[in-house]
């Protein structure tokens, strides 16, 4: 894990990249701010979290780490050593954690639940609609508090990448960070949906989604296949 620092003090805010070794865009992002290195008008961790799993391109090494919190120092994997770390880092922050999808171009936003963080923070970002998962968030990094998880476009996709430096720089801008003026991006509410079923997906190579995200699939119609 990687871990870096900006401004004087003890840090309150955070961004994680780098949960996933398969989805760079999250990593690209925290390097290219360690990179420009802006002044901040409050301290900020900048943090690539599973280093050796973006070595190899994968997801993982041992187990989903996004699956795998809170861990422990004395776990069997490394995933399990690593979530208990990152936790221990990033305790007491306000935290960005970027990620990345197969299956939808647009950004969006999860969260446990649309409580005051949230709704302070996710109508400045450039977001199509955020989703609450507060059923669903056992082992993921969001069951705790003050955690903001963002979607920001198709895996290893330049676009995804493009799209993770603009929405880390929204929340440097929203939490105070980095200077600006927040202002929502869009002229209408954000759209708020709730996960309250969890649809099984089966082992495959290849997965395909024939609709579109957050819109209303007819019954009996399909929606998507693995591997055809």
């Amino acid at each position: 894990m990687r871990v870096e620092t900006l401004g004087e003090g003890d840090p309150e805010v955070a961004v994680v990249g780098g949960i996933h070794g398969d989805e760079p865009c999250g990593s690209a992002a925290v390097e290219a701010v360690v990179e420009a290195d802006p002044d901040v008008a409050r301290p900020v961790k900048l943090i690539v979290a599973n280093e050796e799993a973006l070595k190899r391109g994968r997801r993982y090494v041992e187990e989903d780490l996004n699956r795998a919190f809170p861990g422990s120092p004395d776990a069997d994997t490394h995933e399990g050593r690593l979530a208990h770390d990152l936790l221990t880092e990033i305790r007491g922050c306000e935290i960005l954690s970027l990620h990345s999808t197969r299956s939808y171009a647009a950004p969006f936003a999860l969260v446990d639940e649309m409580d005051g963080h949230a709704r302070s923070i996710c109508p400045y970002l450039s977001v199509e609609a955020v989703v609450e998962t507060s059923q669903y968030s056992e082992g993921r990094l969001i069951a705790y508090p003050d955690v903001i998880e963002l979607e920001c476009g198709l895996q290893r996709s330049a676009v995804a990448a493009e799209n993770a430096r603009a929405l880390v720089r929204e929340f440097l801008v929203a939490t105070g960070v980095l200077p600006g003026d927040a202002e929502p991006p869009r002229q209408h509410p954000l759209s708020v949906f709730c996960l309250d079923q969890r649809i099984p997906k089966q082992a495959a190579d290849s997965y395909e989604v024939f609709v579109e995200n957050f819109e209303r699939v007819a019954e009996g119609e399909q929606f998507a296949a693995a591997d055809g």
